[in-house]
């Protein structure tokens, strides 16, 4: 068993990878007082371990990596608030978004016919869409560009999302998760402050949220949850952007705004904050904002080598109810 400071104990079942330097070649095992250098399965994120402390570097497909320091963690009771990601957690939409950066890889390609393959999707959920794209570019067609690639993927989410409103598109594209009502109308009867964090662009992640809420009878999500926030509006040439692409999860800053900002807690509160995520991308954000995660099944945690990152591995929500209170 081994202890990392800031991530706890780790053992031969996490998925973390050994490396012998990190990939910016700055910190190298054994120099200046690095004891270990681990990286997450899908290679999005390494932890640069000292004695005392722990220090996260985030790549980026984009070119703008960062560290970050890895705060300590742990499930103090009672629960202020519960902060949920949304495709694959609160809503099972994973595969359509998927289908969507399939689509506009196989237009970049002028290929109809093209698929993506069972390794590429760690790389293409979780992440920004820009994330996304990169990695098909890169692979696929590295003469094309992102902005080709956004070109494309707007115009058929438009496409796609319009018919769905229109009751005539994807069959259940947007299905909320099985318990996901029962879980959220206990946590609103406790009286747990609730978080919604995607890092999907507001226009994609908007109606799905709000579909799903219809399906489930609660209401507009808007009065629902404490607090809710996306990666923003996509920078297009002749409107305003918003911040997010450079900054989705595996950063820290969507889980960390929402629930400072949006739900008003301290930093020296955050022991009593959860996070809950499918996706190895989401775990690592949770952890890097300081705050315990709860993985659930069905994401890519397993497969992006993320699972020595969760605080606890649940199969439902009813499970997580049980470690909560």
């Amino acid at each position: 068993m081994n202890v990392i400071p800031g991530i706890g104990n780790i053992d031969q079942n996490s998925d973390l990878i050994s490396l012998e330097a990190c990939s910016d070649g700055f910190y190298k095992t054994g120099d200046g007082g690095v004891r270990q250098i681990l990286s997450t399965g899908d290679k999005k994120v390494e932890f640069i371990i000292f004695e005392d402390r722990t220090i996260a570097y985030v790549k980026s497909l984009m070119g703008y990596p960062a560290y970050y320091p890895v705060p300590d963690v742990k499930i103090d009771k009672p629960i202020k608030a519960v902060l949920m990601d949304l495709d694959g957690t609160t809503v099972r939409s994973e595969e359509f978004w998927i289908w969507i950066i399939q689509l506009t890889t196989a237009s970049l390609l002028r290929k109809s016919e093209f698929e993506l393959e069972e390794a590429d999707i760690s790389f293409v959920s979780g992440h920004s869409v820009s994330e996304h794209l990169t990695h098909c570019i890169e692979k696929y067609c590295p003469d094309k560009t992102v902005e080709e690639a956004r070109t494309f993927y707007f115009e058929h989410t438009h496409r796609e999302m319009e018919a769905i409103l229109k009751g005539r598109g994807r069959k259940n594209a947007f299905t909320p998760s099985p318990g996901i009502k029962d879980f959220l109308s206990e946590l609103k009867s406790k009286n747990v402050k609730l978080g919604l964090v995607t890092s999907g662009l507001y226009e994609k992640a908007y109606p799905e949220i709000l579909s799903a809420f219809e399906t489930l009878g609660l209401g507009k999500p808007d009065d629902f949850y404490d607090a809710i926030i996306t990666a923003g509006f996509p920078l297009r040439k002749g409107s305003c952007g918003t911040l997010g692409e450079l900054s989705p999860k595996p950063h820290p800053w969507l889980y960390a705004e929402v629930c400072r900002v949006g739900l008003g807690l301290e930093f020296s509160e955050r022991h009593h904050v959860v996070g809950i995520e499918d996706s190895s991308a989401g775990i690592a954000s949770i952890r890097l904002a300081g705050f315990a995660a709860i993985g659930i099944k069905d994401g890519n945690i397993i497969e992006g080598g993320t699972l020595g990152l969760c605080n606890h591995f649940c199969d439902s929500f009813e499970e997580i109810l049980k470690i909560l209170f």
